[in-house]
């Protein structure tokens, strides 16, 4: 059974029937990735697979296979191992952030404590390795660098930002780190193992940082213009934690004297109380606008890496998951 929760679809319907079918195996695998003997340790590993997901990474993974030829083998265990290294970071981030709800569900750290959440991400780290160790040293080099990438975003967002840097730019560039460089190499692997030339993998990796970059924008939009809790956590989390997304950076920026009270709220940490009203000044504000045009920029660049690849039903996919970009709305 499937726990997978996705509005993308795929204009080539065969193509998709192909991808649904290997995403049911990467389900299946990664629920016995993490079948071990040690009962805590097999609920609270497979809590987050069960709850569902996008599968958005193992997605891209396969489609890209699809450059080359999909029935090469590995393509299905590098997909399963760059999952769990996402799932792993989500148990980790959940504690630095101490957020109580995952993928509508509670979360591991509310569940337990952070404890076994933290050592439940270790172990899931753990398992990608030793997919990856029988997927060859260049796959666990590339894993290790993105993974390194990954935590340097990580870190970069918890610092404040060095001087004579622009709010936006060194944003951006902490989503290339922290979402596109895993994505990136999801795309990659894809094209790798699926045997696509060189040059077709560059560009299937470039492809695949713009529109992780693209897919953290639409997630800190959702979260301030969803009207319910659809993507699985409450509207406004973001503001909540203090955490400095696209449209709260444009809003900080902008000096027009209407938007006076919403920079005051969105200076820090909203409170609760204040909640609604900075939801509410934030969708009519020119600041969401902006941060909307920043995703169709991310979203054209991405497009126009597409149109660079072969013909075929692998190009016409990343093309619609472009257009899923702007469409989403969870």
């Amino acid at each position: 059974m499937t726990t997978r929760q996705t509005a993308l679809t795929f204009t080539d319907e065969t193509f998709a029937e192909a991808i649904g079918a290997s995403l049911d195996l990467v389900e299946e695998r990664l629920l016995k990735a993490v079948d071990t003997e040690q009962p805590l340790l097999r609920q609270s590993g497979s809590h987050l697979i069960r709850a569902g997901g996008k599968r958005f990474r193992p997605m891209l993974t396969l489609a890209c296979a699809h450059l080359g030829d999909p029935d090469r083998p590995n393509i299905l265990e590098a997909a399963v191992a760059l999952e769990l290294t996402h799932l792993a970071t989500l148990y980790h981030d959940d504690v630095m952030d101490e957020a109580p709800v995952r993928r509508g569900a509670p979360s591991a750290n509310a569940r337990w404590d952070n404890s076994v959440a933290i050592l439940t991400g270790d172990y899931l780290f753990s398992q990608a390795a030793q997919i990856m160790a029988d997927l060859g040293t260049e796959a666990v080099r590339l894993q290790a660098a993105t993974f390194a990438r990954l935590v340097r975003g990580q870190i970069n967002e918890t610092m404040p930002r060095p001087e004579g840097i622009d709010a936006v730019e060194w944003h951006l560039g902490i989503l290339s780190e922290k979402t596109g460089s895993l994505i990136s190499t999801c795309a990659k692997f894809g094209a790798w193992f699926g045997g696509a030339d060189e040059a077709v993998t560059a560009v299937a990796e470039e492809y695949g940082e713009v529109i992780g970059v693209a897919f953290q924008i639409a997630d800190d939009i959702i979260d301030i213009a969803s009207a319910s809790d659809a993507s699985g956590k409450t509207p406004g989390t973001d503001l909540l934690e203090g955490v400095p997304t696209l449209p709260v950076l444009y809003a900080l920026a902008d000096d027009d004297p209407a938007g006076a009270r919403l920079r005051e709220l969105v200076s820090g940490p909203v409170a609760e109380e204040d909640l609604e009203e900075t939801l509410t000044l934030l969708r009519a504000s020119h600041a969401l606008e902006q941060a909307k045009d920043t995703l169709h920029q991310y979203q054209a660049r991405a497009r126009a890496l597409a149109a660079a690849l072969p013909e075929g039903p692998a190009r016409n996919a990343l093309v619609d998951i472009c257009d899923y970009m702007i469409e989403r709305d969870a």
